[in-house]
């Protein structure tokens, strides 16, 4: 039981600052300056905290699975809800690392998401997308009981491709939507600007 509280807080802490993270960059995209430069020691915060609760996350899921097989034998391996969570997981880890070690570090540089390139800004949003989405796929896997040996492993996992798909869709258009409105209001300051001037 301490096991499973540890590996819950630990999946609560890091789902709680993605999504308080994302709420905030959402609102700057829409009524702030999306031009504006993110704060630096809550992304370093925010690296550091997910990637530990990451840790805490593999260890206390290692351990529970470990004590769980232990009773029930390699046949608590076919359970597809448990299959579905590990792969998850593994994805969760791999797109951290390139959240940590390629994404954050380029929004340190260049201060927000529109100060990226095409291509850089597409990666750091699919990145996003899916540490989103992983986070709390992985958190309702955890907690779906009755979705034990009910459904194929595809079943299980039929939303997730189609949840990363829609929240990259989604922020792209933002974004678009935040560029064309930062650059209608630059026209008007230039505008303005001359008219003074004259």
């Amino acid at each position: 039981m301490g096991i499973v509280y540890a590996h819950l807080i630990a999946c609560c802490a890091a789902i709680g600052l993605v999504l308080m993270s994302d709420i905030a960059m959402v609102k700057q995209l829409i009524s702030g300056n999306p031009r504006e430069r993110m704060d630096e020691k809550h992304l370093h915060d925010l690296q550091n905290t997910v990637a530990w609760a990451l840790v805490a996350l593999w260890a206390t899921g290692v351990a529970i699975i470990t004590l769980d097989a232990s009773s029930k034998g390699w046949a608590y391996f076919a359970n597809p809800k448990l299959q579905a969570k590990i792969t998850v997981v593994c994805l969760l880890t791999l797109n951290g690392f390139l959240l940590h070690h390629r994404v954050l570090p380029l929004m340190k540089k260049v201060g927000n998401l529109l100060s990226m390139s095409f291509s850089q800004r597409s990666f750091a949003v699919f990145a996003g997308s899916v540490s989103a989405v992983s986070w709390f796929y992985a958190a309702l896997l955890g907690v779906g009981r009755p979705l034990n040996w009910k459904y194929s492993l595809t079943e299980i996992l039929a939303a997730y491709p189609a949840l990363i798909v829609g929240g990259f869709a989604g922020l792209m258009l933002l974004l678009a939507w935040a560029r064309h409105r930062t650059g209608d209001e630059s026209h008007a300051l230039s505008g303005t600007r001359f008219v003074g001037a004259r």
